[in-house]
């Protein structure tokens, strides 16, 4: 007889363990069962607003948030501590034989709960036989099936026709039987897994067996297929994974790709190993058409001061490359090694080491090791610390030559060893300073001549006193200094390759801030002026170019060289100077949020006397006055950046030299823009455009292009289209780059991403290099910023 209606659950009798209670009233009509996937699902106007506003433009709909947190139904300890609860609409009890619950069944042992339409429990067995539809919900899952047998001692679980849901990964499946053994390892026969929506396929994995072991986790998969909307594409006879944010040793998402050059088409299969919490390995065979069998790997290792990471690369035997240098050995090579820790008190120290086999490595093989296409590779080691009044650092630092091209009197000098000193200390008014450096500079050298030839010791010492003045309306700085250098030098050829050079320096440094306040579209802002005056005055000898060129180099004059002392960088050239500095500068800045809205400067250099310190001909000048330095830089909109720079000589109307560059993004990275400009007279001029259009919810356009006004060509192109829906994404792009014999090379990039379980291919990398906020977007993808 139904009980009536009735709003709490109240005792009617315990029968060796079980409680039974009172029914709640009411049964629900005939329908066909939903699945546990479909009982969470919401389309996109439905949900709450925390969770639709997480979700990507490309998602229809997603799942409300888990259980009610009653406890979880694969992973709940039971057992005989708790005792078995129950409820239903009717119930039939023959002594110590069975119960039978009919009507709105409810059992619920610890944190194990179900829901069916009936029940049996055998008292002699101690086990539970419940018929559907049943649900058992639990905190971040939710399962469904058509009968089911529970183990009231072991809290073993065994339901048919199951499907689930896993509210954290947002991964639904399906199972034609599921158990729950003890403890928290359940285990699927016919079962399929995938992140899609109800109702839509569009990739899954389907397996005969799968273990999943959640204290541990991670699960495994006999005979695993990988199924696109049904159809078998891809088969693994056993495949093992991870079900939570662990790591775990296996095989990662099979890797493709193509191209014109290098590589030409390739086929990955990475291996992680796990091998302890600190320390992990990636196996990365691969096969390159007309190449062989080539691979990478990479170690990291993590300790308590700091993080190491080994990459390397081989290959024994590539044909392509024998066939393309006749006489050349086939076996390539590349190492990569890299480490930083930290000492404290701070000390830190680290490390960087690179070595290729070729020059046409990089451009080849090279997928996944950090190393960018270069002409020289370093290899890098110090020591150093540093603190609020002074630093001291100490590096052996040397270079690999990668390119044949370049001349031996082109190659880098190595520092073996440089070190450096500075510091600052308040003396009263002034404040003294010291800037020092010793180097010993090596190369090969024998097949030069001339000062080419040399190698040797540098030290230099810059003392510094200066008499600084602040306050909120400005600041005034003069100081002098003493620029020393000591060589000591072999194979010097104009002399025994000692000697040294003092320069005497002047400067006065000048600053005043007026500011007001003001509207503007109703926005309160603050606006400053800033005018500034720099004097510098440097009694260098003019005739230095008896000195060798270890690591020096003319500046290229922009702004901030306005306000520096030495027009040379390094330490084998100290300019001459007479001159001043007249600048002004004015910010806009948002009162409301503190942004810097709005910046602009210019500024020119009065010269007093000619320049006459070169670099073997380069860095001198006659003309009274420098061309106007300008930078412009203008935030309107969070999302929004404009910033222009350049040189203007008031003498010829000429323009010198100009930079300039819009970038905007929407405030989620669906849209992407970029347009610069780059203008050296009678040098270069290139134009680049880059963007990411959205044509759809799901679909959006990738492109770049760099055109050369002087050459009249286009020197780079990206070109590409990419779908995204809330299960998987795949991006298509076309890339033209140009290679050091300036020729056009194309390649094929392209990625498929299934959500859950990674991806394929590598075009996001390189589209992150080519376009303006690319890899902010990749880290939204999916809801995940």
């Amino acid at each position: 007889m139904p009980f009536p209606e009735r709003p709490l659950l109240k005792p009617v009798c315990r029968i060796a363990g079980l409680l039974v209670v009172g029914a709640v009233s009411g049964q629900s009509l005939a329908e066909p069962a939903p699945t546990a996937a479909e009982m969470d699902w919401r389309p996109k106007a439905e949900l709450p607003e925390s969770v639709r506003n997480r979700l990507p433009a490309f998602c229809e709909g997603g799942y409300l948030p888990s259980g009610d947190g009653v406890g979880d139904a694969l992973g709940a300890e039971t057992g005989s501590v708790a005792p078995l609860e129950a409820s239903s609409l009717n119930a039939r009890y023959e002594i110590d034989q069975t119960l039978q619950l009919d009507g709105d069944v409810q059992l619920r042992q610890g944190g194990f709960q179900v829901n069916g339409s009936s029940a049996r429990y055998d008292q002699q067995q101690n086990a539970v036989s419940i018929s559907g539809p049943l649900v058992s919900r639990g905190q971040g899952f939710l399962l469904t099936g058509q009968r089911a047998d529970y183990q009231v001692d072991t809290g073993r679980f065994d339901i048919n026709s199951a499907t689930f849901l896993l509210h954290g990964p947002e991964m639904r499946g399906s199972a034609a039987s599921l158990t729950r053994l003890a403890g928290d390892q359940v285990d699927i026969r016919d079962g399929l897994l995938t992140t899609c929506g109800p109702g839509r396929n569009d990739w899954a994995i389907v397996a005969s067996e799968i273990e999943l072991k959640r204290a541990e986790g991670f699960g495994t998969a006999k005979h695993v297929r990988l199924e696109v909307l049904d159809v078998p594409v891809f088969y693994w006879p056993w495949a093992s994974f991870p079900i939570d944010d662990r790591r775990k040793t296996g095989f990662l998402y099979p890797q493709f790709g193509s191209s014109s050059a290098g590589s030409g088409a390739f086929l990955a299969v990475p291996y992680y190993l796990n091998l302890a919490p600190h320390y992990d390995a990636t196996l990365t065979p691969q096969y390159h058409h007309g190449r062989g069998l080539f691979t990478e790997a990479e170690g990291r290792y993590l300790s308590g001061l700091g993080e190491t990471v080994l990459q390397v690369g081989y290959i024994g035997n590539d044909s392509a490359y024998e066939d393309e240098n006749p006489g050349a050995d086939g076996e390539r090579w590349a190492l990569d090694a890299t480490t930083r820790a930290e000492f404290g008190y701070g000390w830190s120290g680290y490390g960087d080491f690179s070595v290729v086999s070729d020059e046409d490595y990089l451009g080849d093989l090279n997928r996944s090791l950090a190393i960018n296409t270069a002409t020289h590779l370093q290899r890098k080691g110090g020591l150093r610390y540093r603190s609020d009044a002074q630093y001291f650092e100490i590096y052996l630092n040397d270079y690999q030559t990668v390119a044949d091209r370049i001349a031996e009197v082109d190659k880098p000098y190595a520092q073996l060893p440089e070190v450096l000193y500075g510091g600052t200390a308040e003396l009263g008014w002034f404040e003294a300073g010291l800037e020092s450096q010793y180097t010993w500079f090596d190369r090969d050298n024998e097949t030069l001549t001339g000062l080419d030839r040399a190698t040797g010791q540098r030290l230099r010492a810059i003392p510094e006193l200066a008499l600084p003045m602040r306050s909120l309306w400005g600041f005034s700085r003069p100081s002098v200094s003493v620029d020393y250098t000591r060589y000591q030098l072999d194979d010097y050829s104009l002399g025994d390759g000692r000697f040294d050079r003092t320069v005497p320096v002047a400067e006065w440094d000048n600053g005043l801030y007026f500011d007001r306040r003001s509207t503007l579209f109703d926005v309160p802002y603050n606006q400053t002026l800033e005018p500034r005056l720099y004097y510098v005055w440097a009694d260098a000898d003019a005739d230095q170019n008896e000195i060798p060129d270890f690591d020096t180099d003319l500046k290229t004059f922009r702004f901030d060289q306005l306000f520096q002392p030495d027009r040379f960088s390094g330490g084998d050239r100290v300019g001459d100077a007479n001159q001043l500095t007249v600048a002004l500068t004015s910010r806009f800045n948002d009162l409301v949020t503190g942004a810097e809205r709005a910046r602009f400067s210019i500024g020119q250099v009065q010269y007093f006397e000619d320049r006459e310190v070169t670099l073997f001909g380069e860095g001198a000048g006659t003309r009274s006055r420098s061309p106007l330095a300008g930078e412009l830089v203008l935030h309107p909109l969070d999302t929004l950046e404009i910033r222009s720079s350049g040189l203007w000589d008031p003498d010829t109307g000429d323009t010198e030299e100009g930079r300039s560059q819009l970038i905007f993004h929407s405030d989620d990275y669906r849209y992407l823009a970029s347009i610069g400009h780059t203008y050296s007279r009678a040098e270069l001029e290139q134009t680049d455009i880059a963007g990411v259009l959205p044509v759809t919810d799901q679909v959006s356009l990738i492109g770049r292009w760099v055109h050369d006004s002087i050459l009249d060509r286009t020197v780079g192109s990206l070109a590409g289209v990419e779908y995204n829906n809330c299960c998987w994404s795949v991006q298509v792009v076309h890339q033209n780059y140009l290679t050091d014999d300036q020729e056009l090379d194309s390649r094929i990039l392209f990625q498929v991403q299934l959500k859950g379980l990674g991806g394929s291919g590598g075009s996001s990398s390189r589209i992150s290099e080519a376009i303006y906020g690319f890899d902010e977007r990749e880290r939204r993808r999916f809801g995940t910023p």
